[in-house]
Protein backbone atom coordinates (compact mmCIF):
# COMPACT_ATOMS: atom_id res chain seq x y z
CA UNK A 1 0.00 0.00 0.00
CA UNK A 2 1.33 3.43 -0.96
CA UNK A 3 2.23 5.70 1.95
CA UNK A 4 1.52 9.41 1.44
CA UNK A 5 3.62 11.75 3.56
CA UNK A 6 3.37 15.54 3.86
CA UNK A 7 6.71 17.19 4.62
CA UNK A 8 5.79 20.34 6.49
CA UNK A 9 7.35 23.17 8.42
CA UNK A 10 5.67 26.55 8.29
CA UNK A 11 8.98 28.24 9.06
CA UNK A 12 11.42 28.70 6.18
CA UNK A 13 15.14 28.06 6.38
CA UNK A 14 14.96 24.69 8.13
CA UNK A 15 16.45 22.71 5.23
CA UNK A 16 13.10 21.19 4.25
CA UNK A 17 13.64 20.92 0.51
CA UNK A 18 17.24 19.74 0.93
CA UNK A 19 16.00 17.08 3.31
CA UNK A 20 13.20 16.05 0.95
CA UNK A 21 15.43 15.63 -2.11
CA UNK A 22 18.12 13.68 -0.31
CA UNK A 23 15.81 11.46 1.76
CA UNK A 24 13.76 10.55 -1.31
CA UNK A 25 16.89 9.71 -3.29
CA UNK A 26 18.26 7.63 -0.40
CA UNK A 27 15.01 5.65 -0.23
CA UNK A 28 15.09 5.13 -4.00
CA UNK A 29 18.69 3.96 -3.72
CA UNK A 30 17.44 1.27 -1.32
CA UNK A 31 15.10 0.02 -4.03
CA UNK A 32 11.91 1.73 -2.89
CA UNK A 33 9.66 3.28 -5.52
CA UNK A 34 9.30 6.93 -4.61
CA UNK A 35 7.31 9.81 -6.07
CA UNK A 36 7.89 13.30 -4.72
CA UNK A 37 5.55 16.22 -5.39
CA UNK A 38 7.02 19.71 -5.45
CA UNK A 39 4.16 21.50 -3.71
CA UNK A 40 5.96 24.80 -3.24
CA UNK A 41 5.28 27.39 -5.99
CA UNK A 42 8.96 28.41 -5.83
CA UNK A 43 9.85 25.08 -7.45
CA UNK A 44 13.13 24.60 -5.61
CA UNK A 45 12.76 20.85 -5.34
CA UNK A 46 12.76 20.45 -9.11
CA UNK A 47 15.92 22.55 -9.30
CA UNK A 48 17.55 20.27 -6.71
CA UNK A 49 17.10 17.39 -9.15
CA UNK A 50 18.52 19.38 -12.06
CA UNK A 51 15.16 20.38 -13.56
CA UNK A 52 15.70 24.08 -14.33
CA UNK A 53 13.09 24.68 -17.04
CA UNK A 54 10.57 27.37 -16.11
CA UNK A 55 7.69 25.81 -18.05
CA UNK A 56 7.45 22.42 -16.39
CA UNK A 57 3.90 21.12 -16.22
CA UNK A 58 3.05 19.82 -12.79
CA UNK A 59 0.69 19.16 -9.95
CA UNK A 60 -1.02 22.49 -10.62
CA UNK A 61 -2.60 21.14 -13.81
CA UNK A 62 -3.64 17.91 -12.07
CA UNK A 63 -5.42 19.89 -9.34
CA UNK A 64 -7.08 22.12 -11.95
CA UNK A 65 -8.15 18.99 -13.89
CA UNK A 66 -6.30 20.15 -16.98
CA UNK A 67 -3.90 17.16 -17.16
CA UNK A 68 -3.85 13.55 -15.94
CA UNK A 69 -1.13 12.82 -13.45
CA UNK A 70 0.74 10.50 -15.84
CA UNK A 71 1.34 13.47 -18.17
CA UNK A 72 3.30 15.48 -15.61
CA UNK A 73 5.50 12.82 -13.98
CA UNK A 74 9.24 13.06 -14.66
CA UNK A 75 11.64 10.19 -13.96
CA UNK A 76 14.55 11.96 -12.27
CA UNK A 77 16.55 9.03 -10.86
CA UNK A 78 16.23 5.26 -10.78
CA UNK A 79 13.12 4.40 -8.71
CA UNK A 80 12.46 8.13 -8.16
CA UNK A 81 9.96 10.28 -10.01
CA UNK A 82 9.10 13.95 -9.60
CA UNK A 83 5.85 15.81 -10.08
CA UNK A 84 6.87 19.47 -10.46
CA UNK A 85 4.94 22.37 -8.95
CA UNK A 86 3.96 24.04 -12.23
CA UNK A 87 3.56 27.74 -12.89
CA UNK A 88 -0.13 27.84 -11.90
CA UNK A 89 0.34 26.38 -8.42
CA UNK A 90 0.62 29.83 -6.88
CA UNK A 91 -2.79 30.67 -8.36
CA UNK A 92 -4.49 27.80 -6.52
CA UNK A 93 -4.29 29.78 -3.26
CA UNK A 94 -6.38 32.56 -4.86
CA UNK A 95 -8.94 30.29 -6.52
CA UNK A 96 -12.60 31.02 -6.01
CA UNK A 97 -14.74 28.19 -4.77
CA UNK A 98 -16.81 27.48 -7.93
CA UNK A 99 -18.78 24.89 -6.00
CA UNK A 100 -15.77 22.62 -5.44
CA UNK A 101 -14.15 22.51 -2.00
CA UNK A 102 -10.68 23.92 -2.61
CA UNK A 103 -9.05 21.86 0.15
CA UNK A 104 -9.61 18.50 -1.57
CA UNK A 105 -8.09 19.29 -4.98
CA UNK A 106 -4.87 17.38 -4.27
CA UNK A 107 -6.66 14.44 -2.64
CA UNK A 108 -8.98 14.13 -5.64
CA UNK A 109 -6.09 14.48 -8.10
CA UNK A 110 -4.18 11.64 -6.41
CA UNK A 111 -7.18 9.34 -5.94
CA UNK A 112 -6.52 5.99 -7.58
CA UNK A 113 -3.10 7.11 -8.81
CA UNK A 114 0.48 6.08 -8.01
CA UNK A 115 -0.64 2.73 -6.59
CA UNK A 116 2.61 1.12 -7.75
CA UNK A 117 4.69 3.46 -5.57
CA UNK A 118 5.95 2.67 -2.07
CA UNK A 119 6.00 6.32 -1.02
CA UNK A 120 4.55 9.61 -2.20
CA UNK A 121 6.13 12.61 -0.50
CA UNK A 122 4.64 16.10 -0.71
CA UNK A 123 7.18 18.91 -0.20
CA UNK A 124 4.99 21.69 1.18
CA UNK A 125 5.59 25.46 1.11
CA UNK A 126 6.60 27.27 4.32
CA UNK A 127 3.11 28.56 5.03
CA UNK A 128 -0.17 27.52 6.61
CA UNK A 129 -2.41 28.32 3.64
CA UNK A 130 -4.53 26.37 1.20
CA UNK A 131 -1.69 24.26 -0.22
CA UNK A 132 -0.74 22.92 3.21
CA UNK A 133 -4.43 22.25 3.89
CA UNK A 134 -4.58 20.23 0.64
CA UNK A 135 -1.51 18.23 1.69
CA UNK A 136 -2.92 17.44 5.13
CA UNK A 137 -6.28 16.37 3.72
CA UNK A 138 -4.56 14.10 1.17
CA UNK A 139 -2.24 12.31 3.61
CA UNK A 140 -2.13 10.41 6.89
CA UNK A 141 1.54 10.99 7.73
CA UNK A 142 3.48 14.15 8.55
CA UNK A 143 7.26 14.51 8.50
CA UNK A 144 8.59 17.67 10.17
CA UNK A 145 12.17 18.83 9.48
CA UNK A 146 13.39 20.88 12.44
CA UNK A 147 16.49 23.07 12.43
CA UNK A 148 18.20 22.99 15.79
CA UNK A 149 17.73 26.64 16.71
CA UNK A 150 15.43 28.57 19.03
CA UNK A 151 13.28 30.23 16.35
CA UNK A 152 12.47 26.87 14.77
CA UNK A 153 11.29 25.66 18.14
CA UNK A 154 9.03 28.70 18.50
CA UNK A 155 7.38 27.99 15.14
CA UNK A 156 6.76 24.36 15.97
CA UNK A 157 3.91 25.12 18.37
CA UNK A 158 2.03 26.87 15.56
CA UNK A 159 2.58 23.91 13.26
CA UNK A 160 1.37 21.43 15.84
CA UNK A 161 -1.75 23.52 16.44
CA UNK A 162 -2.45 23.31 12.70
CA UNK A 163 -1.98 19.53 12.68
CA UNK A 164 -4.23 19.09 15.73
CA UNK A 165 -6.91 21.23 14.09
CA UNK A 166 -6.92 19.00 11.02
CA UNK A 167 -6.92 15.85 13.16
CA UNK A 168 -10.02 17.10 14.92
CA UNK A 169 -11.80 18.21 11.73
CA UNK A 170 -10.95 15.09 9.73
CA UNK A 171 -11.33 12.61 12.60
CA UNK A 172 -7.90 11.12 11.91
CA UNK A 173 -4.61 10.72 13.71
CA UNK A 174 -1.46 11.58 11.77
CA UNK A 175 1.64 9.47 12.12
CA UNK A 176 4.12 12.20 13.04
CA UNK A 177 7.89 12.01 12.67
CA UNK A 178 10.45 14.74 13.38
CA UNK A 179 13.83 15.02 11.65
CA UNK A 180 16.59 17.16 13.14
CA UNK A 181 18.28 19.08 10.32
CA UNK A 182 21.07 21.68 10.18
CA UNK A 183 22.48 20.24 13.41
CA UNK A 184 25.75 21.72 14.70
CA UNK A 185 27.13 19.61 17.53
CA UNK A 186 29.45 22.37 18.81
CA UNK A 187 26.54 24.72 19.48
CA UNK A 188 24.89 24.42 22.87
CA UNK A 189 21.52 25.50 21.46
CA UNK A 190 21.52 22.47 19.13
CA UNK A 191 21.74 20.11 22.09
CA UNK A 192 19.13 22.10 24.01
CA UNK A 193 16.64 22.05 21.15
CA UNK A 194 17.19 18.33 20.67
CA UNK A 195 16.50 17.63 24.33
CA UNK A 196 13.31 19.72 24.24
CA UNK A 197 12.08 17.88 21.17
CA UNK A 198 12.79 14.50 22.75
CA UNK A 199 10.76 15.48 25.81
CA UNK A 200 7.80 16.81 23.80
CA UNK A 201 7.85 14.20 21.01
CA UNK A 202 8.87 10.91 22.64
CA UNK A 203 9.41 8.09 20.13
CA UNK A 204 8.77 10.47 17.23
CA UNK A 205 12.24 11.97 16.58
CA UNK A 206 14.04 9.86 13.96
CA UNK A 207 17.35 8.51 15.21
CA UNK A 208 19.72 10.23 12.76
CA UNK A 209 20.38 13.97 12.91
CA UNK A 210 21.32 15.72 9.66
CA UNK A 211 24.47 17.67 10.39
CA UNK A 212 25.04 21.08 8.86
CA UNK A 213 27.72 21.03 6.16
CA UNK A 214 28.69 23.25 3.25
CA UNK A 215 28.27 20.29 0.89
CA UNK A 216 24.51 20.20 1.44
CA UNK A 217 24.26 23.84 0.44
CA UNK A 218 26.42 23.30 -2.64
CA UNK A 219 24.87 20.25 -4.30
CA UNK A 220 21.53 21.82 -5.46
CA UNK A 221 23.45 24.30 -7.62
CA UNK A 222 24.79 21.29 -9.55
CA UNK A 223 21.33 19.69 -9.82
CA UNK A 224 22.53 16.78 -7.70
CA UNK A 225 21.67 15.21 -4.39
CA UNK A 226 24.39 14.67 -1.82
CA UNK A 227 24.43 10.97 -2.77
CA UNK A 228 25.74 11.99 -6.19
CA UNK A 229 27.69 15.13 -5.36
CA UNK A 230 29.71 13.63 -2.54
CA UNK A 231 28.63 9.99 -2.08
CA UNK A 232 31.23 9.13 0.56
CA UNK A 233 30.73 12.25 2.70
CA UNK A 234 29.30 12.20 6.20
CA UNK A 235 26.25 14.05 4.84
CA UNK A 236 25.55 11.24 2.39
CA UNK A 237 25.99 8.78 5.25
CA UNK A 238 23.54 10.80 7.37
CA UNK A 239 20.84 10.58 4.70
CA UNK A 240 21.38 6.90 4.06
CA UNK A 241 21.02 6.30 7.80
CA UNK A 242 17.95 8.52 7.91
CA UNK A 243 16.33 6.53 5.10
CA UNK A 244 16.78 3.36 7.13
CA UNK A 245 15.41 5.11 10.22
CA UNK A 246 12.33 6.04 8.24
CA UNK A 247 11.80 2.52 6.92
CA UNK A 248 12.37 0.85 10.28
CA UNK A 249 10.72 3.46 12.54
CA UNK A 250 14.04 3.87 14.29
CA UNK A 251 13.72 6.73 16.77
CA UNK A 252 15.94 8.56 19.20
CA UNK A 253 15.58 8.69 22.93
CA UNK A 254 17.71 10.16 25.69
CA UNK A 255 19.61 6.87 26.04
CA UNK A 256 20.72 6.51 22.40
CA UNK A 257 21.22 10.11 21.28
Amino acid sequence: MTRLIAIINQKGGVGKTTMTANLCHALAELGKKVTVIDFDPQGHLAVSFGMISHDLQGIDLVMLKEKPIDDVIINVRENLQLIPAGSKLKDVEQMSNNGTPRGVLLRDGLKGQLADQDFVFIDCPPSSGLLVANALIATHEVLVPMASDFLSLQGLSHLMATVKRFESALKRHYKLSVVISRYISTRRISEQVLNILLSHFPNQVLATVIRETALLAECPSFGQTILEYSPKSRSARDFRNLANDFLEDRVMNNDNK
